[in-house]
């Protein structure tokens, strides 16, 4: 695979080592088992995968090889680049500036934006009338697109449907960039509508079934079907898709109840005519982390800590997964562990930060479990793990840690 030119304070020399082994010794990605560094009276585990993938590790390259090349020209993105607050702040300390925020709201009206500025496309890629209107201000996209390939992968997938006239359903949260990038790709090439969730996938089988209205359909589903979106119609042939950071296993799941919505209504020997089995359009480096997080929660342990953006689907997915086992603290820096007692981190469910204490159990050897989301540098891992070391007494130190751990 490619190898990226990010910052060096990007990276980091513990997590650096302990990624490098685990490709040595499982080039093939065939064990899922956490990797332990034993600092004595603290251990902690760290999966298989985590941290920047392919499409962000581009997207940071591209971006700042942009402001080292063009130091006398302004430098935009259309959103964050990716969902990580040091990533973002670091950016903008050098001079880029954020057109609209992650729901897409106007932060920097388009008419200051001239045809002798550059603008980013960020990862999640952007919409297809948004491209129009950069063409049309005269600003060139393509040699500034950082839009990630798997993403890219999911619109090919759409086009594909709607040639062969099915409807597409994305399985992909509303209000985030890649998702609405994906309907409007998706609504260019064929009918299209958005379900966040097995909840809604369900509502939507009741259209398919008679059981719900079509103006109950355009209630429950405002604002997030293509223009001129008929049930009765749109929804005999369809294919699933998703956004690429959402739970594998859910989209598993929506996809086969969708399935099996067919064989019901259509019988076993037409379903292949109302039913396109794309697979799961999942990017590899969310397959790999999820099925990594797996892998770390059947390792015996007190407590997980999930680092990312809060912001960050793929990051909230792993806290997901993680909380169904043990206590799970989403932190988005080393900062918010204020003491071996408190911690301040995220509340997915109520979007809420909130503050808990004590944390950590009173024993005599605690074992953590630490995971990162695809956005999350491997330095900033590597800094939580060094605070939480840093709470413990009688701790070794790193350097004959990983000497054993690599030996």
């Amino acid at each position: 695979m490619k190898q990226f030119d990010i910052p060096e304070f990007y990276r980091s020399p513990i997590i650096g080592q302990v990624k490098q082994i685990r490709k040595e010794t499982d080039p093939r990605k065939q064990d899922f088992s956490p990797f332990g560094l034993d600092f004595g009276s603290v251990q902690v585990f760290v999966p298989r995968h985590f941290g920047f993938c392919y499409g962000v590790e581009n997207a940071v390259e591209i971006a700042y090889r942009t402001v080292e090349e063009n130091p006398d020209k302004r430098v935009f993105l259309l959103s964050e680049m990716i969902h990580n607050p040091l990533v973002n702040d670091d950016l903008q300390s050098r001079g880029i500036r954020f057109i609209m925020n992650t729901s897409g709201e106007q932060l920097i009206p388009w008419e200051e934006i001239t045809a002798e500025d550059i603008v980013l496309i960020p990862a999640f890629g952007t919409t297809i009338e948004i491209e129009e209107r950069l063409k049309k201000m005269g600003i060139e996209t393509e040699k500034y697109d950082t839009t990630c390939p798997f993403v890219e992968k999911v619109w090919k997938t759409s086009a594909k449907l709607g040639q062969k006239d099915y409807t597409v359903i994305i399985h992909g949260k509303a209000n985030h960039e890649e998702t609405r990038a994906t309907f409007s790709h998706s609504k260019s090439e064929a009918p299209a509508i958005i379900i966040q969730n097995m909840e809604e996938a369900q509502k939507l089988v009741g259209v398919i079934k008679g059981e719900v209205s079509p103006q109950e359909f355009y209630t429950l589903f405002a604002s997030r079907f293509s223009e001129n979106f008929d049930p009765s119609r749109d929804l005999q042939k369809v294919g699933v898709v998703n956004q690429t950071t959402m739970l594998a296993s859910e989209t598993q799941d929506i996809a086969d109840y969708f399935r099996q919505t067919m064989v019901d209504k259509y019988g076993k020997d037409q379903v292949k005519q109302h039913f396109a089995d794309t697979r799961d359009t999942l990017c590899y480096a969310t397959n790999d982390n999820q099925r990594a997080t797996y892998g770390l929660l059947e390792q015996d342990a007190d407590l997980a800590i999930v680092i990312g953006g809060y912001n960050s689907s793929n990051t909230t997915h792993l806290a997901e997964l993680c909380e169904e086992k043990l206590p799970t603290y989403f932190i988005n820096s080393e900062r918010k562990i204020e003491s071996k007692h408190t911690i301040q981190h995220f509340n997915f469910h109520t979007k809420q930060e909130q503050t808990t204490s004590p944390f950590i159990p009173d024993k005599e050897k605690v074992r953590l479990l630490v995971t990162a989301g695809a956005s999350c540098p491997d330095s900033l891992v590597d800094k939580v793990i060094q605070h939480l070391v840093s709470l413990f007494e009688h701790t070794k130190p790193i350097e004959e840690v990983m000497k054993e751990a690599l030996a």
